[in-house]
């Protein structure tokens, strides 16, 4: 890990997937986004994914994708890395939007497995390698079975890692021998995409995480991934701790979308927790809980 705290990394350690903001009529409030995005670089993100699979991409329109993307270049540019989510799992489509996003200055693009259609291996190494010829920027793919319905298996990975513009993996697929595999065969900056598991997959040597319970307690991921990355294991550990029920209140009740939500309208940082369809607002019975995850975590949020 130490020969890893001086490297630069082409996203970044400590990646938010940023939540959408919308106003109360549903329409997306790029003024609430462009502030959000600041607020999380300057509490110590230095990359953000936006219009992922938490900024409620299935339901955004293109038009919404690329203001998105406008809005937070607009507001970090320089400051962190932008990191568009602008694939699907039609091609074409994810290549025409990945283009548009890199005329609007983002730094890299998240490419998903294609979900509901379940390609084979070899489709799925054909979509993921179409766009990154399509277009100059650096990829992170990413592979989350729970929603793409598919994984991509190791050695899948292992052929795209050949690719000059596929750099890095982010990895939400809960195998930790696997994940072993890629980061000990491939050249990939490997991020967790499970909050709760930065700490083992980056003493494997993972680089850091995209997360979204990193929304709602940004600074201590930040002294985490650090710890991590100086080889801090006794402070790191103590972090890791500390976040456990911030974890479970963010990511094991409802979706993390919502849940992040809710808790940035309770930190007042967003005006209200607006979901759209197929998305709903939490029920009591789910409120009660995600306010008992955070009072264990010593949170009193005055709602």
């Amino acid at each position: 890990m130490s020969e890893s705290s001086s490297r630069e990394y082409t996203f970044g350690t400590l990646v938010t997937a940023m939540v959408t903001p919308f106003n109360e009529k549903g329409d997306v409030d790029y003024e609430v986004a462009g502030k959000l995005a600041l607020k999380l670089v300057e509490d110590g993100c230095d990359g953000l994914v936006v219009t992922g699979t938490t900024g409620e991409t299935s339901t955004l329109l293109d038009e919404e994708n690329l203001g998105m993307f406008r809005a937070v270049v607009d507001a970090v540019g320089g400051r962190a890395k932008v990191i568009a989510g602008s694939t699907t799992n039609d091609t074409r489509h994810s290549i025409r939007l990945s283009q548009e996003a890199a005329k609007l200055g983002v730094d890299g693009l998240l490419v998903t497995a294609p979900y509901y259609n379940k390609p084979s291996q070899a489709g799925v190494q054909a979509h993921i390698e179409a766009i990154a010829d399509a277009v100059d920027l650096p990829v992170m793919v990413y592979d989350i079975p729970g929603r793409a319905g598919i994984r991509i298996e190791t050695e899948t990975l292992y052929r795209l890692a050949e690719h000059p513009r596929i750099v890095a993996l982010k990895d939400a697929k809960a195998d930790y021998q696997e994940t072993t595999r890629v980061l000990a065969n491939t050249d990939l900056d490997v991020y967790s995409g499970d909050d709760s598991l930065t700490l083992p997959l980056m003493a494997a040597g993972a680089v850091g995480l995209v997360s979204v319970s990193a929304h709602v307690a940004t600074a201590q991921y930040r002294a985490l991934v650090d710890a991590m990355h100086a080889g801090d294991l006794a402070t790191a550990r103590r972090l890791h701790f500390e976040l456990d029920p911030v974890q479970r209140a963010v990511m094991t009740h409802i979706q993390g979308a919502v849940a992040s939500k809710l808790i940035l309208k309770w930190q007042s940082v967003l005006p209200n927790s607006v979901v759209r369809l197929p998305l709903v607002e939490p029920s009591d019975a789910e409120i009660a809980m995600i306010r008992a995850d955070l009072e264990e975590a010593g949170w009193n949020l005055e709602v």
